[in-house]
């Protein structure tokens, strides 16, 4: 398979609004050979009974996208959720999309010529929360850039590059991008401590790192799984994220209450 191809992988649970959003977005990407996947954990009929989505797989389809809508229950944790979507890559690379993010029409094509050009582990675009527009936060907007290669990185809870994650709070990154005038055609890679949302993954380093399988060993409520996954893999093979970022997030009620198992303080 062509290493452009790649796989969006979406997780959702009771946001088939947001889910239709976020397919929309993804129906005008100028990247090709993408193949949607999604699993859906949601009540009664799922997210494909809805009109709105029901709507935009039409569209879809007729731009020539694949999508897989998998119902996919019981509901045993996200890292189980995200476990499943793994199994089902065939791409050599997968992208990890939440289903309450909206996405520059460019934002796959630029993860993915950063991934080619840094051949790391994953890429990704840190989520801009808009209602933060005009809440400036300084002390949050230290940026560390990655000068060359992107390396491996041993990222732990507690530690000074922990301190990192300041940075995709609120819309700190979006204030950051604009101060420095950075386009979108110098898209330029900075050091993580994790990113949320939009992550290109190299599904090889993903799966050798692990991937989800540390699900059995967490309780069906817990968070923070994906975080230790990145941490994972940024240890073996380095990760980083990109600006622009290019996505946004509809700042809706986390699906995720119970957030006393984090995954990376419990496991990593």
């Amino acid at each position: 398979m062509s290493e452009d191809c790649i796989d969006v992988l979406i997780p959702t649970c009771n946001r088939a609004a947001a889910l239709a959003v976020t397919l929309t977005a993804l129906a005008s990407q100028t990247a090709r050979n993408l193949r949607i996947v999604v699993s859906d954990q949601s009540d009664g009929e799922g997210a494909a009974a809805s009109a709105e989505v029901r709507a935009v797989l039409r569209y879809l389809a007729a731009r020539g996208v694949p999508v897989d809508m998998l119902r996919h229950l019981p509901r045993r944790g996200m890292a189980e959720q995200r476990a499943f979507l793994l199994a089902q890559v065939a791409a050599p690379w997968c992208l990890f999309l939440d289903d309450d993010v909206i996405i520059e029409s460019d934002l796959i094509e630029r993860l993915a010529h950063t991934m080619r050009q840094q051949r790391c582990g994953f890429v990704g675009s840190a989520l801009h929360g808009l209602s933060h527009r005009h809440d400036c936060r300084p002390h949050q907007q230290a940026i560390e850039f990655w000068e060359g290669q992107v390396e491996p990185e041993l990222v732990a809870p507690g530690g000074s590059a922990w301190e990192r994650h300041h940075l995709h709070s609120a819309a700190n990154l979006f204030h950051v991008q604009a101060q420095l005038g950075i386009g979108r055609d110098a898209t330029r890679p900075y050091r993580v401590a994790w990113i949320g949302g939009c992550v290109l993954f190299d599904t090889a380093k993903l799966r050798a790192a692990g991937g989800f399988d540390f699900w059995k060993e967490l309780p069906p409520e817990h968070c923070g799984e994906d975080v230790l996954a990145q941490l994972r893999v940024m240890a073996r093979s380095g990760g980083c994220g990109i600006i622009p970022s290019g996505a946004y997030h509809m700042e809706l009620p986390t699906t995720v209450v119970s957030r006393r198992v984090d995954a990376p303080r419990v496991l990593l």
